[in-house]
């Protein structure tokens, strides 16, 4: 068999599967679960590179494909599946809206892929250089993603007839980002810490508001 199996792309791969379950949720418009499939992914990715690290007797051509695999995982967990999100919401809510919902989903898309192909070419180059861990992102990573969309979603209610259009300028927005040439500091130590638990509250709050819907 090709490939490189060891148990450093477990979590990738787990990510691109509940992503994928995610997507296969949308057309039946179970959007909150979707939501949940992304965080899952958002959580394997955070912790991925961590588990990846710890092997030290990776070889070269390993790092390699774990950097490839990363990212066509990404482009699939973070560009396809939420711009999937954000047309197939919008078709549900607002049909009129469908058309603007499906080009934002294009856009959104490509920058992710411009983002990740980008990120490719830069960390290889990196690496030739230097074995130090990387501080900054450039541009807006793809997986800050699975921590936004939740964050928004979890609105809708307040929101009501006005989330769909929050939800497209904010697709928009972050697809802007993902090309957008600045520096964002790599979270670490304590900085990750906290993301992991924001996610965690994100999970509670989305939890109360699903077991509140199927009470119903």
């Amino acid at each position: 068999m090709i490939g490189f199996y060891n148990y450093t792309v477990i979590l990738t791969y787990i990510s691109l599967i509940s992503s994928f379950i995610g997507i296969s949720l949308l057309f039946s418009e179970k959007y909150l679960i979707a939501i949940f499939c992304l965080l899952i992914s958002g959580f394997c990715d955070m912790f991925d590179g961590v588990v990846a690290r710890r092997h030290k007797t990776r070889t070269q051509q390993e790092k390699i494909f774990g950097i490839q695999i990363d990212s066509l995982c990404d482009l699939v967990c973070f560009g396809v599946f939420p711009a999937l999100f954000n047309y197939t919401y919008t078709r549900s809510v607002n049909e009129k809206l469908s058309i603007v919902s499906l080009a934002i989903g294009v856009v959104f898309t490509l920058t992710a892929l411009i983002r990740l192909g980008y990120f490719n070419v830069m960390e290889q180059e990196r690496q030739r250089e230097t074995s130090e861990r990387r501080e900054y992102y450039q541009g807006l990573p793809v997986t800050s993603i699975a921590g936004y969309l939740p964050f928004v979603f979890m609105f809708r209610n307040c929101l009501g007839d006005y989330f769909v259009y929050v939800l497209n300028a904010f697709t928009i927005l972050i697809a802007f980002l993902f090309v957008y040439n600045f520096k964002m500091k790599k979270p670490h130590g304590i900085r990750l810490l906290y993301m992991t638990i924001a996610g965690v509250i994100m999970v509670i709050v989305l939890v109360l508001q699903f077991l509140r819907i199927i009470s119903f």
